[in-house]
Formats: structure tokens, sequence, C-alpha cells
């Protein structure tokens, strides 16, 4: 029975491709600039020829890559795919893009076999295979179900195909095409549907050439709800190892590209148009001519020209002449390094969930989900726009995705009147808190009543901090209810939330409209309660984090991590050969400049997008020597501290809050729960700066100052963009091994990455900088509170720290002169250390 094959080729959404036009108006261009499209390559002999490059050219190394990581963890991947359940539910649909001959792609329907436990009438599952030549489909498909393996596949995968160009079928899939099909995936959205799975297979390093048309790569099947996983592959390779995979010596490479003159001859009525003996196959890998974001340059096809000819186009008769060595463009590819993956997967609102490498750790294959919120890149900093001015709508609006999700969606009903952390106010009061300080602000800013309960200005306007040891002494703060029916209701509070940001809204749709004038006074208001806002919800998940697991729920929306799995490829990965790296002695500049008083100055007051905002304790800028000495390029792990626990350090530590012992075993506290501490035993720990102070002077160290830590980062720091675990990436930290290039002290990069996911203490107190006192403050006299901002904390209790966690907004963690603090012998936050050394000369 031949396959069931839908031509989409015919849409009427304007994806209709006039080949011949293109060919015409590419060989119509200047001398220079001409090319034919690449898809010509792709016709039913190219896709032959293509095939006989992926299995009989060695050089070519991404086949057998592929290859080698799907036989080897095939099993590991559907399970991920379908978040550790050993089985499928009906009414599941994998859809591939570019499907080829279906060899590797065997792997995976037979992986998703494994997980039907019996066979079915229809099949729970159902693939499509998207390629452009319908014989091809069908000669694959035929080949599949005609095999032993399609004999697995009866009554638990059904293979389909669409034929169609990538973006036919995309856009296909997501105008609901496959619900007028009859098939299995009339559930996508009915009817609970699991997952829609998008395998990009084949030629894996982005050669769409419409994707390199834009500075940012193409969102992908954004019309399908969530949850939707994909496939993507990458590779990390030296650009003369790619040079290789493009000049295999057998010439198949080289047959594959000359059979696009011939397509491109036949599109036109002649197919002998182009006479293959006057010309070439050249390529070249360029470096230096690339997109700012992907920095691995890009791979070039040409046909170059043996002499000067003359070709006539078979339908106008117009005369097209080359000259002797002129280029004729058929395929760019961008290459992705490590960094850019990540740039690519945010740009597209993707977040990995695992990865799995082959045994080269040349190519890697990643398992992505679309989340519920992802925070976008920072842009670059420009003369005239700083990424830390004010917060823009689309900033907000990732903001209160991520607040509700956490106070909403992680909070159950029986926690709201509970304190997961003595220290601190129930539940409740921090979803009160956030929306009333936003609107007490506002209200101050533009002289306008608070919104209505006006009370809720004198409940929720500030939190407490008290002192560890001694929780009486504590900085002035709202009197709360004492009592569990005196608090405001749930609904009253969302309510209440909803208008004042409606109210923050509606100040934008003013200064948008120019019924108001954005000036500096304003931007600094919607800078504070945005930051403040986002503190605030890593300070709620590491209280709800001390009941994860006994009350807590996880995040929704985002796939549980595959424990096992992961901790299988954390312990693999190996370690820095250096356990440290000798920096100073360096001159390096802290802090930045945020003259309050420019906010109320005529000249200077309306200047927003390239001022930089900071709070009071990141200002003014000022130089430090910093002498030579070397640090650890990783943070102390929890098996690390936990050797030290159990051994020297035995009566000297506490155990980390981040722990909790159960039935006799240690176990690492994490959003879904404990999990063993083999699981996270190469994670950094966070703990007290008191518990990581001993364990540094006992293993011969100290933690480094704030001059020290900030030079490490300057200089190894790899940023949200690069791949730092920050802004929701994950809900737990990472280990310091993980990533390879994307960790500090791998030998790529030059030793560029991140620490995990924590904050980092540092042996600098905190306290006032000379110089701070020239700030003026926007919200009233120094009395107000909100201009006592840092004030309140300058008591030799807390310690400067630095950096960020995983769920840290990049808008903090990547504004260098920020600084936040602690109490030395506070032990829940999400802070980690590493230790330094000083230097004898």
């Amino acid at each position: 029975m031949p396959a069931e094959i839908i031509d989409v080729h015919g849409n009427d959404n304007g994806l209709v491709m006039d080949m011949p036009k293109q060919i015409v108006e590419g060989l119509m261009r200047p001398t220079g600039e001409r090319k034919i499209p690449t898809m010509l390559l792709y016709d039913e002999r190219g896709l032959r020829l293509y095939d006989d490059i992926t299995t009989k050219a060695s050089e070519y190394y991404l086949f057998g890559a592929e290859e080698e990581i799907l036989k080897n963890n095939v099993d590991e991947i559907v399970r991920a795919m379908h978040r550790g359940d050993r089985e499928v539910q009906t009414d599941e649909v994998v859809l591939e893009l570019g499907a080829g001959a279906l060899r590797k792609t065997s792997h995976i329907l037979l992986g998703l076999s494994r997980l039907v436990p019996a066979a079915t009438t229809p099949a729970p599952i159902t693939y499509y295979a998207l390629d452009l030549e319908e014989r091809e489909l069908e000669r694959t498909l035929g080949e599949i179900s005609t095999s032993s393996i399609g004999k697995t596949l009866q009554g638990k995968v059904k293979t389909k195909g669409i034929c169609g160009t990538y973006d036919n079928g995309l856009k296909f899939v997501e105008a609901g095409g496959l619900l007028d099909t009859g098939g299995s995936s009339g559930g996508v959205r009915a009817y609970g549907m699991r997952d829609v799975s998008p395998i990009s297979s084949g030629s894996s390093e982005s050669d769409s050439s419409e994707a390199e048309a834009s500075d940012s790569p193409p969102s992908t099947l954004d019309g399908i709800t969530p949850p939707l996983h994909i496939l993507f592959l990458g590779s990390s390779l030296g650009n003369f190892e790619r040079e290789e995979a493009y000049n295999d010596r057998r010439g198949y490479t080289k047959r594959f590209i000359m059979n696009g003159l011939r397509a491109a001859g036949r599109t036109l009525g002649d197919e002998s148009m182009f006479d293959e003996e006057k010309w070439e196959y050249v390529n070249n890998y360029d470096v230096a001519s690339r997109r700012v974001q992907y920095r691995d340059g890009r791979h070039e096809a040409y046909y170059k020209s043996k002499c000067e000819q003359t070709i006539t186009d078979p339908t106008s008769k117009k005369e097209i002449t080359f000259s002797e060595n002129e280029m004729m463009k058929v395929e760019e590819s961008f290459k992705f390094s490590e960094a850019d993956v990540y740039t690519l997967f945010t740009n597209s609102n993707l977040r990995p969930i695992e990865r799995w490498t082959d045994s080269d750790s040349k190519y890697s294959l990643w398992l992505l989900e679309r989340p519920p919120f992802l925070f976008p890149l920072l842009p670059s900093p420009q003369a005239d726009k700083s990424p830390f001015s004010a917060p823009s709508i689309r900033d907000w609006e990732s903001l209160w995705a991520t607040w509700d999700c956490i106070s909403r969606n992680m909070i159950p009903p029986s926690m709201l009147f509970q304190k997961p952390i003595d220290l601190r106010h129930i539940c409740l009061f921090y979803l009160g808190h956030i929306p009333a300080f936003l609107d007490i602000h506002l209200s101050k800013l533009l002289g306008e009543p608070n919104t209505e309960p006006d009370n809720f200005k004198y409940i929720f306007e500030r939190g407490i901090d008290p002192l560890v040891d001694d929780p009486t002494q504590c900085h002035a703060h709202s009197p709360v209810p004492q009592s569990d029916e005196d608090w405001p209701s749930l609904t009253t509070i969302l309510q209440f939330q909803s208008r004042v940001r409606a109210r923050l809204l509606k100040l934008y749709s003013d200064t948008k409209s120019g019924k108001i004038v954005m000036n500096r006074k304003i931007a600094r208001v919607l800078f504070m309660t945005y930051e403040h806002e986002a503190l605030h919800a890593e300070t709620l998940l590491y209280m709800l984090l001390q009941r994860a697991g006994t009350g807590t729920l996880p995040p929704p929306g985002f796939t549980a991590p595959p424990w096992t799995s992961l901790a299988s490829h954390w312990d693999s990965i190996p370690t820095p050969k250096a356990k440290t790296v000798t920096l100073g002695p360096a001159v390096i500049a802290l802090g930045h400049d945020d003259y309050e008083v420019h906010d109320v100055d005529a000249e200077k007051s309306t200047d927003v997008a390239a001022h930089e905002f900071g709070w009071d304790n990141e200002h003014p800028r000022r130089e430090v020597e910093v002498g030579k000495f070397q640090i650890e390029w990783r943070p102390v792990t929890n098996g690390q501290f936990y050797e030290f626990y159990k051994g020297d350090g035995s009566g000297k530590v506490q155990l980390p809050a981040s722990w909790v012992e159960k039935d006799g075993e240690v176990q690492v506290r994490t959003m879904y729960g404990p999990v063993p501490l083999k699981i996270a035993q190469h994670w950094p720990v966070l703990t007290s700066y008191d518990n990581l102070s001993v364990y540094a002077t006992v293993n011969g160290g100290r933690l480094p100052t704030e001059p020290e830590l900030r030079l490490f980062f300057d200089k190894f720091e790899s940023g949200y963009d690069g791949g730092a675990n920050l802004g929701f990436r994950n809900w737990h930290p990472v280990p310091l091994i993980y990533l390879n290039s994307a960790t500090t002290g791998g030998e790529r990069s030059d030793g560029c990455g991140s620490n995990g996911g924590v904050w980092e203490w540092t042996s600098t107190i905190f306290e006032s900088i000379a110089g701070s006192s020239h700030r003026r403050y926007i919200l009233g006299n120094d009395t107000d509170r909100a201009s006592r901002y840092s004030t309140d904390f300058f008591d030799e209790a807390h310690q400067v720290v630095l950096g960020g966690s995983y769920a840290t907004i990049p808008r903090i963690a990547e504004r260098r002169s920020f600084r936040n603090w602690y109490q030395r012998n506070y032990p829940y936050p999400w802070v980690g250390a590493r230790i330094a050394y000083d230097i004898v000369e």
C-alpha cells in the first residue's frame, strides 16, 4: 500500500515558489552577485546524491556523528521527549523537517515504538516526514514500510509524508493543516495530544538561505500550543574539519553541487542549458564575513565559470554572459559555535532540556522545548541606547509571566499562610507586596491617589530581613496582620495586582502618545520597581525551595529534568586540567556613575535611552588596584563540601539549608523535590558565607574580595548570550563541568563560561562607598525609605555577593556594577563561593 503523502506546495499562504522567476532574477544580477536558489540542489536526483555524501563520504562528519548519538542514546532521547514517561499516550505527532533517506530517523522511530506497550488500531503515534520530492518520499517511506523496521512499527507508529518546502510545512502545521487529514493528529489542540516534535535532520548546520536573510533566526512552529519539543543538531568543529567535510576526496559533494546546474536548466525548460564542462565547484569557509551574533562563520558553495561564456534563457531568450573565473553562488550555511546556539535558541523562544554528544565531543544533539516564558537576550550596548535603561513593556510581560508562574502555580492554597522560612513573612504577603510597592511609587511619581484598597500601602509596603542571630533586630517595616483571617483574600490581592498593572501600562501608553514626556525621573521608577519585582521572585523561590517536595509545586510548563540521564552525562565530562588561574596585578573599575541630580537637570533629564540606571550602592565608578592572586576555576561543589562536612569540617560547619537529610541520606533540594547527592554532586553548593569561609581556610585559601571576583568574571564569564545558567534556563544549578566551553576552566573558548547558576560570596563587607552620598533621591528626601535602599544593611553583618543565580534575570546578572548582599550566616539564598589564594612573592 503506497504511503499517504500530503502535498503542501500549493498552499494558499503565499508560499508557492516561482522557481523559474527566482533563477532568472539570480542570473540577471550584476557580476559578482549572481546566484541560483539552493533548493535546486534537492531535486529527486540531488536527494540521492546527497544520500551518497552521508553514507560514502567519510569526511562528511555530520551523518556519522549524528547516527552515533542516536544509536547510543535513542531510548534516553525519546524518554526525555516524554518527560521521563515509559509509555506514550494516544494522538501523538512527530514531524521531521527534511527527512532524507530516513536511516537516522529509523532509530527514533524504533525508540518511540518501544514506548508503546502493545500494538493498537490506530497506532498511537503518527510520524510525518517532510521533504521536497514526492517520489523520494514514496520511495523512502515505502522502504521503511516493507523492512523489518516497518513490521516493528505496525500498530505503534504510523508513517506518513508531507511534500513541500520547510516553510510550506511549518505554515501548514501552524495553520492547523494536520487537523484536516483525518489522522492521529486530530488531538493537537482538542484532545490533549502530548507533543509535536520537529526532528531536524540532514544537513543540520542552518543551510536555509531564507534564515540567513534576517538577523535573528525564525521562530519554529509558533502556532503550536505547548508542550512543544524539538531536536536540534549542531556541531563545534575547527575550520579545517569543515573544509574537508565539503571537499571529500571521492567527489560526492562535487557531484551533488554540480547537479544544481542541471536542475536549474531543467526548471527553465532546457536541462543542457548549463554546460557542466565549463563550470567547476569551488567552496569557501568565510570567518570574517558573518552576522554579528553568529561567531563561527559560514560555508559558501559556488560555481566558477572556466571561460567566458553566454547562456540563454529558453523562455525569454535573454542572454546572460559570464566572464572567466566569475563566481555564481548556490549555497551558504552559517555555522554556530557553542555560544551561538544559545543565541539561536533564545531568539527562537526555546530552552534546552538535555544534550547528547558524539564520542569526540564535536557534535551535539539538543532536546529543546518552548517554555511558558523566556527572557530575551539583552540588546548590545550602543552610544545612544543602554540595555540597562528603562525596561520595556516586553520586559514587564516576561517578568509578570515569571511572577505569576511562581506565585499562582507553585504555591498551593495550603501554603499561602505559611512561612517556609521563619525569617520572612508568610507567602501571601509577597503576592501583595509586589503590586503595592509598584503602586506606591507610581502614586508618588504621578501625584495621584493609591489604587484601591488604599490600606494595602500600609500592609504591604515593606518586608522584613531581621538579623539571623537576633530576629528581634530588624529595620523599619510594614505592620502586618497577626491572624490568617485578618489578611486580605487572595482574590482581592490578585484583583488589586491587575489594576496596578493596568495603571503601569497606561503610563507607558501616555509616554508613547506624548501625553507624558518620558524622563529620567519616570525611567528610574520603572527601573527600580521592575528590578525590585525580579529580585523578589528569586527571594520567594529560595523560600519555596525549603518546602519543595512537601508542599511547593514544580514549575508548570517546564519539562522535569531527566535526572538519571543528566547525571550520567555530568559524571562523564572531564574537569579542568588546572585547578586555578593566576590573575593580577591589575587596576579594575567598579561601579558606575548614576547621578540622580541629573534626573531633574533641564538638559539631561530627557536623556533616558542611553542612561544606565542602578541602585544606590552601585554609584559611583571607582578604580581599585588588585594584587596578584590565584583563584579556582570553579566554585565549591556539593560533592566537595559533603566530603568536608563528613571529614575535616565535621563540627566546624553546619548542614547547608540547600540539603536535607532523608532516611539517613543527604539529598539536595530542587524545585522538583530533593534529589540524591550523587545527582547533584557536581553542582556548586549553596550555603552560607560562614560555611564556605571555613571550607576555604581549612583548604589553605580564603574567599575572594569583590575586586578579585569581579576581575575573574570580567575575564571568564560567558554571559547569558553565551549559555550562562541565568533567567530560568534551568530551575536548578548545573554542574560546573557541564557544556565544556560554556563552563569556566574548559579548554575551549579560552576558559570562558559560567559558574553553573549561583551568586558568589566575596570577603568584602557591604558598606557605604565613598562618593555615594552625592546621589539625590527622586522619591522624597533622604529620610524616605526608598532612598535608604542599602543603608539599613550597612551593619557589618552583610557581605557583598556578585553574579546571579539560575533565577536571576539577565538584566541584573549582566550589569557588572550590580551588587547583592546577604548576612554572612544566612543559609537560604542561592550563593556559592570559589577559593582564592594569596601569592607570596
